[in-house]
Order: C-alpha cells, then sequence, then structure tokens
C-alpha cells in the first residue's frame, strides 16, 4: 500500500491505484486494513498537489473507514490510550482530507478528538516527539488544528525529537518528525537545524523501507511548499 502511495506521489501510479489495490487484492479486507492503517497518507498526492481524489480511490478509503470504523469516544490521554487517540487524530485527519479532495464530502464519521494536555510537552519533551511523530499524517496541507499548532510552539522539542531519534538511528520516528520541522519550514517558524539537509541525511542512511521512504518523499514535498499553496 505504501508503495502504490509513493508511486502516486510520484506520478508514476495509475489512475486509481487505492481502487485497484483492494480489487486485485487476494484478500480485500486486508488490502482495506492497509489502507486504514496509511490514513491519510494515501491522499498525500492530493494534498501536497491540489487534485481531486479519483472517486474509485475516495470510495476504497471510506470502505477502509466502514470496515474499520473509529470508536466513538476516545478520550484525551492521560484518561485514555495514547495510541487510541493518535489513531483518532489520524482517522479525523484522512476524514478531513476527503472532504477537501473527494466529491460527495467525507462519509466518514470521524469526530474530532479532544485536544488535552498531551499537546504540550510538559517538560517530557522525548514522550511528546514520539506521539508527534505518531501524529505525523496530520501535517499534510489541508488538515489544521491543535495538532500542527501545538507543533508550531514547540519547535525546539521537535528538534530535540528528531536529534535523538537520528543519534538512536531510529530513521522511520526521525523522518516522521521531519515532516513536522518541514511544515515549520515551511511557515517561516525560526529552527534550531536545517531541515533540508537533515531530510536528505534520512534518505541517505535509512536503508531501505518503502513506508520510511514515503514519509521521506512528503518531508521533501512539504519542503516546496510556501504558505496558503501546495506543491506540484
Amino acid at each position: 500500500m505504501a508503495h502504490r502511495v509513493l508511486d502516486t506521489l510520484r506520478g508514476v501510479g495509475g489512475t486509481a491505484p487505492l481502487a485497484g489495490f483492494v480489487e486485485g487484492a487476494a484478500d480485500p479486507k486486508a488490502a482495506l486494513a492497509a489502507i486504514r492503517i496509511i490514513g491519510a497518507d494515501t491522499l498525500a498526492a492530493q494534498a501536497l498537489g491540489g487534485a481531486a481524489a479519483h472517486p474509485g480511490d475516495a470510495a476504497a478509503v471510506r470502505q477502509a473507514a466502514a470496515v474499520f470504523p473509529t470508536p466513538v469516544h476516545v478520550p484525551a490521554p492521560p484518561e485514555g490510550s495514547a495510541e487510541n487517540w493518535a489513531v483518532a487524530w489520524r482517522d479525523w485527519a484522512t476524514a478531513r482530507l476527503l472532504e477537501r479532495h473527494a466529491d460527495g464530502g467525507a462519509e466518514t464519521h470521524a469526530p474530532r478528538p479532544a485536544a488535552g494536555p498531551a499537546l504540550a510537552p510538559n517538560g517530557c519533551w522525548q514522550s511528546w516527539a514520539v506521539l508527534m511523530a505518531q501524529l505525523s499524517p496530520l501535517s499534510l496541507p489541508g488538515v489544521e488544528g491543535p495538532v500542527p499548532d501545538a507543533a508550531r510552539r514547540h519547535p525546539v522539542s521537535l528538534a530535540r525529537g528528531i536529534t535523538r531519534a537520528m543519534l538512536r538511528r531510529d530513521y522511520p520516528t526521525a523522518a516522521r518528525l521531519a515532516r513536522w520541522i518541514a511544515v515549520l519550514h515551511r511557515d517561516g517558524v525560526p529552527l534550531p537545524l536545517d531541515p533540508a539537509p537533515l531530510v536528505e541525511h534520512i534518505s541517505l542512511h535509512a536503508g531501505g523501507g518503502t513506508r520510511l521512504a514515503l514519509d521521506v518523499a512528503i518531508a521533501r514535498a512539504l519542503l516546496a511548499t510556501t504558505p496558503g499553496r501546495t506543491a506540484g
């Protein structure tokens, strides 16, 4: 699934890669689960390029949400699970992008989760950076709200998180945090590091992995955008 999305982002995918993935799968339910896991990033090419989603792809995303629905009520941590809360935010981001890029609206009922104190580092930037890495799909253009606002308020904590991930050779986390650093750079937020060579370093040293390559490609595309305008 990540490979299909990456091809679309590079402009070499088919006309309806998500729908084709489901239709050609030996286990269509597993294919829908893959769409559900990739989430809002399945619409990364549309969010970054401003194009409309193919009706077949939009239908596949909606079907994935219907087969694997979001829980109706997910409390923000510390009352609820941070992992479930992050999933709820990613589902909301998917629905938000469908509203923007698919005809007929989202048709996926994913209420916006409560913000909660977890969106601030509160003296523990390490765990906060891990949470922001889990929320990296919300870095896409067209997904605004408390999560991107939190990233903009805490550039130093993001920089610390990505530096820690790089030192630990945790490149998947580094690539996801690089997406937020790219958003802050796009928005003119002062940063303690230069995002462009950082993204290239991740690309050169991270090794294989299509999901990681997708995060790196999105970070590069975000660096090519300016506020109010998508790349493409």
